[in-house]
C-alpha cells in the first residue's frame, strides 16, 4: 500500500478553504471561527492538545453544507433546520481515521447548552462542542453588522450583549464569561480581518509536522470533500467517486504503479472541488448556459489548482485534478494547454471525468447508455478533445468501465484496497 508524506494540518488548512467557497460572501467564516474558538480556549487555560482538536473541528465545522441556499440559512442568527448540517457532517468525518475523533463535535455544535448537558458525552466534546457553536453565532452576527458598517468596533457592545442574552441557554456560562473578557479588547475584533486570520492560522499549520499517512486512510479524508462537492446538487450524487475509481481502473490498464493508480484516486476524488463556489442555480440550470455562467462554471478548475496546491505532496494531484477540461488540441480550459503538456493521468481523468457524467442523469438530459457514451467519447477524440489511447481502452473493456464509473463494483465492496 503507497504511503503519503502530508502535513495533517497543511492539508485540513487547504481543504477548508474550499468550505470557504461556499459561503461565497463568506469567506473565512470557518478560520475566523477557529481563531476566536482557539481564543477562548487559551484564556481558559486549556490543554494543548484539546485546543488542536477544538481548532480543527472549528476549521471544519461546517463541513456538511455544500448549499449556498443553506449557507445563507445559517448566517441567520436562529434558524430552524440548523441542526441538519451537522448530522451531515458529523457522518463525513465518522468514515475518516484521521478525523473521527471531530465527529461528535461537529455534531453537538448547534445544540444549546442547556440541552447538551444532559448528553452522555464527554464533557471535553461537550465544552469544545459549546465554544464553536458560540463563536459561529459570533462571526454570524459580526457579518451582518459589517454588511451595514465596516467599522466591527462600532457594533462590538451590541454582539456582546446579543451573547449574553443566551448566558446558561444557549451557551456554557463560564464560555460567554471568557468571552465577554477578551472581546474587550479593540485588538480581538481588529484580529478578525482576513490578513490576520490567514497569519494566525498558518501559525497553526506550521506546528505540526509532516506525517506518513497510508492512501486508505488519506482517501477517506479527502473522500469527506468528494462527498461534499456530489451533495451540491442531486444531478452529481457520486460522480467523483465514480471518476476516482475509473480514473483508477483507466490507470491500471495502462500499468501506471501501485503509487500512481493510489494518486490518480485521490485526484478524481477532488478534481471537482472548486465547484464549490459555482452558485447552486447555476448547476442545477436545465436550459443552456449563458456565456456570463459558462465563465463561473470554467472558474473552478482554477479554484481547485489553487486549494490543493497548497498541501505539499499534493504536487501531481493539484495539477492532475486541474487539468481535467484540458483538450488535446489546446481548445480546452483553463489554460488552454497543447498535447504536450498534459500527462496520461491528466488525460485519464479528463475520459473519466465525460465518462461518469454522461452516465448520470443530467437537468437536461437523462443518462446515457455504454454505447452512447463510447460513440460521444470517440467524437470527442475526432474534435482534438480527448486523448485517443485512453479513448480506446475504454472501448475495449466498455461494460467494465461503465462498472467503474457508477460504481456497480463498489456497492457491497471497495474494490480498490
Amino acid at each position: 500500500m503507497s504511503t503519503f508524506h502530508i502535513n495533517l494540518h497543511e492539508a485540513i488548512y487547504s481543504l477548508s478553504d474550499a468550505l470557504d467557497l461556499v459561503g461565497v460572501n463568506h469567506v473565512h467564516h470557518g478560520k475566523r471561527v477557529a481563531f476566536m474558538a482557539a481564543e477562548c480556549a487559551k484564556a481558559l487555560k486549556w490543554q494543548p492538545e484539546q485546543i488542536d482538536t477544538l481548532f480543527q473541528a472549528a476549521i471544519l465545522h461546517d463541513c456538511g453544507v455544500s448549499n449556498t441556499a443553506v449557507h445563507k440559512k445559517l448566517a441567520q442568527f436562529e434558524w430552524e433546520l440548523e441542526k441538519d448540517h451537522c448530522h451531515i457532517g458529523a457522518r463525513f468525518l465518522h468514515s475518516s481515521s484521521l478525523l473521527s475523533n471531530l465527529a461528535d463535535i461537529v455534531l453537538h455544535h448547534h445544540t444549546h447548552w442547556e440541552e447538551l448537558q444532559k448528553i452522555d458525552i464527554p464533557n471535553e466534546v461537550k465544552m469544545n462542542a459549546n465554544c464553536i457553536y458560540m463563536v459561529d453565532r459570533i462571526d454570524v452576527l459580526v457579518l451582518g453588522y459589517c454588511a451595514k458598517e465596516s467599522n466591527i468596533l462600532l457594533h462590538r457592545e451590541a454582539i456582546q450583549n446579543k451573547i449574553l442574552e443566551k448566558k446558561g441557554l444557549w451557551f456554557h456560562p463560564e464560555l460567554v464569561d471568557i468571552f465577554l473578557d477578551i472581546s474587550q479588547s479593540d485588538t480581538f475584533w481588529l484580529s478578525l480581518g482576513s490578513e490576520h486570520i490567514s497569519g494566525y492560522v498558518s501559525t497553526w499549520v506550521a506546528h505540526d509536522f509532516t506525517r506518513e499517512i497510508d492512501f486508505k486512510d488519506l482517501k477517506n479524508m479527502v473522500k469527506i470533500f468528494s462527498f461534499i462537492v456530489d451533495a451540491k446538487s442531486s444531478y452529481t450524487s457520486e460522480h467523483s467517486l465514480g471518476v476516482a475509481k475509473l480514473s483508477r481502473y483507466l490507470a491500471e490498464q495502462f500499468n501506471l504503479s501501485e503509487l500512481t493508480c493510489d494518486t490518480i484516486e485521490i485526484a478524481g476524488l477532488l478534481h471537482d472541488i472548486g465547484k464549490l463556489r459555482v452558485p447552486d442555480e447555476i448547476l442545477e440550470k436545465q436550459g443552456k448556459l449563458t456565456p456570463e455562467e459558462y465563465k463561473i462554471i470554467q472558474q473552478h478548475t482554477v479554484d481547485t489548482f489553487n486549494i490543493l496546491n497548497q498541501v505539499k505532496g499534493f504536487e501531481n494531484i493539484s495539477q492532475w485534478a486541474a487539468d481535467h477540461h484540458e483538450h488535446i488540441n489546446a481548445t480546452g480550459y483553463p489554460r488552454s494547454k497543447a498535447s504536450h503538456e498534459l500527462s496520461i493521468e491528466a488525460r485519464i481523468i479528463a475520459v473519466a471525468d465525460v465518462f461518469q457524467a454522461l452516465a448520470q442523469d443530467r437537468p437536461y438530459r437523462e443518462s446515457l447508455t455504454p454505447k452512447e457514451i463510447l460513440d460521444i467519447l470517440q467524437e470527442k477524440v475526432a474534435y482534438g478533445h480527448l486523448d485517443i489511447d485512453v479513448v480506446s481502452i475504454v472501448e475495449h473493456s466498455l461494460l467494465d468501465a461503465w462498472k467503474a464509473a457508477l460504481l456497480l463494483t463498489d456497492k457491497t465492496q471497495d474494490s480498490s484496497h
